[in-house]
């Protein structure tokens, strides 16, 4: 039996080549637009299909050389066959194509993709699996689709050298570990302070296991800090070191020194921090706050863009549902002599209609929700009568239905500005201004 031949037209958000065979639309991973590739369908449903590359008959112009070892048995990174302009020009269409159908947004809002300007060793945070059986430590990702683990080595190309470099320091005080087998997992964020490790693992962390840790101390170089974590504890168990990381976020005076930010080990931060001050830039630039506004920041996390935006604005009200990044953000507003705001631990839906019964106003919103969106909360914001609404997302579809919600409301979307925060996947910020008509 012959295999169907397909000619790869785009890219779809989850990281697939898009074709058609026998007019329905099928997914291949790891192709590219252009190529050319004799198919192996691997799932026929009703409406769509998916398939393996077979053999790639005539390859694209666009395809290139990944960098990892590991790609393609990896399950990180996608797109690494894939050049980088391709690449942005993909995440601007994928990005298009979801705010048209969801929320009747035209393609000519869209501004073409913030670059990152480095395409690799750009990751200041990550979580390695481990596995350790019959005397073999693999330290790593998943395979795609599986919960093997790959080993990786020589390190994450995407990842920063210095937590590449710590790595390979965990990796050889865990070879002697007396129960390397209870720990599954490695976090390392790295800031502009230093480099922290959480070592997470099953089981009850004992005395002796501490004073193998304490006692190693000097063994994991750049390190400055070190963390124990159990499968059935939330809290990190400092050993040593440091009890933060932070990073800096600029002020709007490119004269001023930049504010300094902080969050705990195993909090919440981007992964990226040169295109979280891009995307900054840009809220500052769409947003056109002024001092007479009063600013309210929804998820708004450890303060990461209420507290830079401040001085820029009457006041800032901030709401975030984790207790840690609200210590966090009270943290760094006295840490950086922020007097204008205010942070509350709630839910930010049950948050948003507390403000709107009690009658209060915002000239402005800015909301970060996860990738689940923010469909719940919006009734409550649009009570609260903002002119304008900033929409910090990670996630194409739900962005795009919430703009059809806002819409209802008689919010437009004026201007869309897509932030490439993640390289080598198919993963994409973006911010986009509505405003009430």
């Amino acid at each position: 039996m012959s295999l169907p031949v397909a000619h790869i037209d785009k890219l779809a958000f989850g990281g697939n080549g898009v074709c058609r065979i026998d007019g329905k639309v099928c997914f291949v991973p790891f192709s590219c637009p252009g190529d050319e590739l004799s198919l192996r369908i691997t799932a026929d449903k009703k409406s769509y299909c998916t398939a393996s590359i077979a053999s790639i008959i005539t390859p694209s112009p666009s395809r290139t050389a990944p960098e990892c070892s590991l790609f393609s048995a990896c399950g990180g990174c996608s797109w690494q066959h894939i050049s980088y302009p391709v690449q942005l020009q993909q995440k601007r269409q994928i990005l298009a194509e979801a705010l048209w159908r969801g929320g009747s947004v035209p393609a000519d809002m869209i501004d073409d993709v913030v670059p990152a300007p480095h395409q690799y060793g750009y990751r200041n945070r990550l979580q390695f699996k481990v596995s350790a059986r019959n005397g073999n430590l693999r330290i790593g990702f998943y395979r795609q689709g599986s919960h093997q683990v790959e080993d990786a080595a020589c390190g994450c190309p995407i990842a920063a050298p210095v937590i590449n470099q710590v790595l390979g320091c965990c990796r050889a005080v865990l070879h002697s570990y007396p129960d390397v087998q209870s720990v599954s997992q490695i976090s390392i964020d790295a800031g502009d302070n230093g480099v922290v490790v959480i070592i997470r693992q099953s089981g009850t962390v004992t005395s002796k296991k501490r004073e193998y840790f304490i006692d190693r101390s000097g063994d994991f170089g750049p390190c400055t800090g070190l963390f124990l974590k159990t499968d059935n504890h939330s809290d990190c168990e400092k050993l040593w070191g440091s009890d933060h990381i932070s990073y800096r976020m600029n002020r709007a005076d490119p004269n001023q020194m930049p504010l300094e930010l902080t969050y705990p080990p195993g909090g919440f931060a981007q992964v990226h921090q040169l295109q979280n001050v891009a995307m900054l830039s840009v809220i500052r630039r769409l947003g056109a706050f002024t001092t007479v506004e009063d600013l309210l920041d929804l998820y708004c996390g450890n303060g990461n863009f209420s507290l830079p935006l401040a001085a820029e604005v009457a006041s800032v009200f901030g709401i975030e549902g984790n207790a840690d990044s609200i210590r966090a953000a009270e943290k760094n507003q006295k840490l950086n002599n922020v007097a204008n705001a205010r942070f509350i631990c709630d839910d930010v839906t049950a948050g948003v209609l507390c403000l709107a019964d009690e009658g209060r106003r915002f000239d402005a919103v800015l909301l970060d929700p996860p990738r689940s969106g923010a469909a719940d909360a919006i009734s409550g914001i649009v009570r609260l009568q903002p002119d304008k609404i900033i929409y910090v997302s990670c996630d194409p579809s739900t962005l795009a239905r919430d703009c059809g919600l806002l819409g209802g409301y008689g919010y437009t979307v004026v201007k869309t500005v897509p932030i490439d925060m993640f390289p080598q996947t198919y993963h994409l910020e973006s911010v986009t201004l509505l405003r009430r008509s």
